[in-house]
């Protein structure tokens, strides 16, 4: 299999530094062989992407997108959802969920969380509708499936749609298909620590040709015609809202050759996951959070302590361990404070996660050593 290339600042090791990009040493032809053509914006490459993209995960079709923001805010749009419309989304999330809610004019309704999963159940969706929600966006926190089948018809039945945040699970099951390959309108990020990165980069799985087809024209300014039609016409239309938002050559680049070498990036993720689950068991005071690692391509792994976790958090910093919080929850942040409403697991989890170094060139036995490690720090 081909090699996995970290570059570390000197002096730091794979522990204190976990935020850094998985590369396999062929990203620098591939952007090289871009730069070489001239072509960098949004073309050839891009769409190679995507179709790349597609048969990798299963669906008809993939739209590339600048971002993972960028994939949710254009979901969002295509899918109809503006002002006033209500769609419901886990307080506990990347802050970045909420603010592509509030960018089409809609208005967040914050949900609490499963604490073994961090993620929504079918019955925390079902306690945060009202009569105004619209959506719904489980967020695959881990890249954890959410299970919402039970309660899609009656979703459906109310024309309340489902959009997944996928951010985090690129490459997971959700049965014996992939995320992405279910039917949902599905948003992944491709962002430099995540499954798969493009440097920056995310995409969204349209549910037919016309969400598609809007997409596209939304990333694109709202310019109907494609780049290869508009070189060929002395004019184009513009005919909604848009946003320039498309993925440039020389990122697809990167995806394209993260892609060609993802089953050894998946491989090495969950059998650090499988780890660190043995390196914690037996640990007291420390909750492994579940990810369902046969199915799932980990993107972190997380822990809950029982007590002291900002003591802990520090102390492992001060020992030169990558350890993070992820995440804040949103419905206590200033920026959301009119949407504010209780969430007792939400908040307990928010007092008690800590993210433990997690980077595909880690070995089993620096798992061992972060866990050595959280130990003395409770002690």
């Amino acid at each position: 299999m081909d090699r996995l290339t970290v570059e570390l600042p000197e002096g730091q090791d794979g522990i204190s530094r976990n935020a850094l990009p998985c590369l396999h040493g062929h990203e620098a032809d591939a952007v090289n062989r871009v730069l070489a053509s001239g072509h960098y914006t949004h073309g050839p490459e891009t769409e190679l992407f995507e179709r790349e993209l597609a048969a990798f995960l299963g669906p008809p079709d993939v739209v590339a997108v600048s971002s993972g923001t960028a994939a949710l805010h254009i979901a969002l749009l295509a899918a109809g959802i503006g002002p006033g419309d209500e769609v419901v989304v886990p307080s506990f999330t990347f802050c970045a969920s909420v603010q592509a809610i509030l960018a089409c004019g809609a208005v967040p309704r914050f949900a609490d969380i499963d604490p073994a999963t961090l993620c929504v159940t079918a019955g925390d969706i079902l306690e945060a509708l009202t009569p105004a929600t619209r959506a719904v966006m489980p967020v695959l926190y881990g890249g954890r499936t959410v299970d919402l089948t039970g309660i899609a018809p009656g979703l459906a039945d109310r024309g309340i749609l489902v959009i997944e945040d996928a951010a985090h699970a690129f490459g997971s099951f959700s049965g014996e298909r992939r995320v992405g390959a279910t039917g949902a309108l599905t948003c992944f990020s491709f962002d430099p620590i995540k499954n798969l990165t493009c440097g920056e980069g995310g995409a969204l799985v349209p549910r037919g040709p016309a969400e598609a087809e809007r997409a596209r024209s939304i990333r694109d300014l709202g310019i109907t015609q494609s780049r290869d039609q508009r070189s060929a016409a002395v004019s184009y239309t513009v005919e909604t809202f848009g946003l320039r938002a498309h993925l440039p050559a020389i990122n697809a680049a990167i995806g394209r050759a993260q892609l060609a070498c993802f089953p050894e990036t998946a491989g090495r993720r969950q059998r650090l996951w499988r780890a660190y689950r043995e390196a914690l068991d037996g640990l007291d005071g420390v909750t492994l959070v579940d990810v369902d690692v046969d199915r799932t391509v980990p993107f972190n792994c997380v822990v809950r302590i029982a007590a002291r976790r900002d003591e802990v958090f520090t102390w492992l910093r001060a020992q030169g361990a990558g350890v993070g919080v992820h995440y804040p929850p949103n419905h206590v942040q200033p920026a959301f404070a009119a949407w504010h409403r209780p969430l007792p697991r939400t908040e307990l989890a928010g007092r008690q996660v800590l993210s433990l170094p997690f980077h595909p060139a880690l070995s089993p036995g620096d798992a061992a050593r972060v866990a050595g490690l959280l130990g003395e720090a409770l002690r």
